[in-house]
């Protein structure tokens, strides 16, 4: 006898199963005309059709009667196919920024569309690999234009790297302005806040954090500026340079993004806050008074840190904008990287960039900083083209304090070619320039031609 389904097992309100393109897809798979169908069923094409649109509800008459004519329906009721899928649709539709697609849509499309919801999966995973290999061209060829198609961020940091990581104008501005404000490193803060207010008619307030006050938040209302209680000075200084930059200086971050060619309204918003987080670095860390200091301490991160009132990722980040042409600093490279090998910043004062593509090097001592907290690692490292340099590593952390609560964690690394080693603190000591105490690195396996590498976790790209 055909296999039914017990009609107390299955909730059948119509709001809350959408049955009618399975039932559908089911009668179409085992050879029915829905005439015929309908005719099998008792009931006439009409009703059926109205079943199948999901303008009627799928009734335990109904579907008793389904399992005597067409046997095993219980493909009907399987909701552990279509929740995997509403997932998967779910992930891949935010990563195109279509967050706001709701989950009956998507269970929808899910359940009854099983077909086609694995060909838009299979199309998003298309699209990630030509994205990939025009990114993994870019690299090969030197050519930013290659990956125009690349998201806003990435278009924005791609200038940022054109630069060399160095923007004169908002530098010598920021310079400037530190200057006529009377500001001295370190003690930027209490003049800050009393420029917004003074000038600006802005509030700035320090409170503990609340829902929805995770950052900074700007209260048009009261004109209030709300900065989380667990940023330290310094890093209030630069929420506020911020703000002092969009409020009082957009007409010059806007001139560079009209020289950078951003025109569309996503681009221009992102080169917005790149900009303005530059020129409030610039001006928490005016250049020279900033250059000047780490070359009297021969570059030590954490002197730098304290003597500015910042973080030593933000002392990183600095130095990698040292290229002003009449006075630049040692030519680094800086990247922050979270545990996945996920990387969120990458900045380079010269030429050398890491792979976008293919993720990093597991031989890298990036990485090896989460395991070692609170110490600043260095490493001597071989690219495949036989270049050579210096690495420190450093795991880093921000956020709220207090027990359960969640903190942002990475590793940032600064590095520079071997030949400058010799100017910083943490050279000392080390054979840097002995070959045989360089580890074999390389800028991600999708591009990376070491084929005998151990730690290899994918082939390399084709046409390298």
């Amino acid at each position: 006898m055909p296999a039914t389904i017990p009609v107390n097992s299955v909730n059948y309100s119509a709001p809350q199963r959408q049955l009618g393109l399975r039932l559908l897809r089911l009668r179409e798979q085992r050879g029915y005309s829905q005439a015929d169908l309908a005719r099998a069923l008792g009931l006439s094409p009409s009703y059926l059709n109205q079943i199948e649109r999901n303008k009627r509800p799928l009734t335990p008459a109904v579907q008793k009667k389904l399992g005597e004519v067409l046997g095993d329906v219980s493909i009907l009721f399987d909701d552990n196919e279509p929740a995997a899928l509403q997932e998967s649709l779910g992930e891949t539709l935010r990563d195109l920024g279509l967050a706001d697609v709701s989950a009956t849509e998507l269970r929808a499309l899910a359940g009854n569309l099983p077909q086609v919801s694995r060909a838009l999966l299979d199309l998003h995973r298309r699209h990630l690999a030509l994205r990939e290999h025009a990114a993994a061209l870019e690299f090969q060829l030197g050519e930013p234009g290659v990956g125009s198609t690349l998201p806003a961020g990435d278009q924005v940091r791609e200038f940022f790297n054109r630069m060399h990581n160095h923007i004169p104008e908002l530098d010598e501005l920021a310079e400037q302005l530190f200057a006529e404000w009377g500001l001295a490193p370190g003690h930027v803060a209490p003049r800050l806040r009393q420029l917004l207010a003074d000038r600006h008619g802005v509030l700035v307030e320090v409170a503990a954090l609340q829902a929805g006050r995770e950052k900074r938040q700007y209260d048009a209302g009261s004109r209030t500026l709300w900065l989380p209680d667990y940023l330290e000075p310094g890093q209030q200084a630069f929420q506020m340079a911020v703000e002092l930059a969009l409020r009082g200086y957009l007409p010059q971050i806007d001139a560079v993004i009209a020289r950078a060619g951003f025109s569309d309204d996503a681009r221009i918003a992102q080169a917005r806050i790149g900009l303005s987080n530059y020129f409030a670095g610039a001006l928490v860390m005016p250049y020279m008074r900033f250059l000047r200091a780490s070359e009297v301490s021969s570059y030590d991160i954490e002197l730098l840190a304290h003597q500015f009132g910042v973080g030593f990722e933000a002392v990183c980040h600095r130095l990698s904008t040292l290229a002003r042409r009449s006075a630049p600093g040692l030519p680094f490279f800086f990247i922050r990287v979270d545990r996945a090998g996920n990387v969120s910043k990458r900045h380079s004062a010269t030429d050398f960039h890491f792979s976008q593509v293919g993720g990093s090097c597991p031989l890298w001592i990036v990485y090896e900083a989460f395991n070692q907290p609170g110490r600043i690692l260095t490493q001597t490292a071989r690219m495949p083209d036989g270049r050579r340099h210096f690495w420190l590593a450093r795991q880093v952390s921000s956020g709220p304090v207090g027990h359960g609560r969640p903190r942002k964690t990475f590793a940032v690394a600064l590095g520079c070619d071997l030949q400058h080693a010799d100017r910083l603190v943490y050279s000392l000591g080390l054979d840097v320039q002995s070959p045989g105490n360089s580890v074999s690195i390389g800028p991600g396996c999708r591009v990376c031609p070491r084929e005998d590498c151990m730690q290899r976790a994918f082939t390399q790209l084709p046409g390298r």
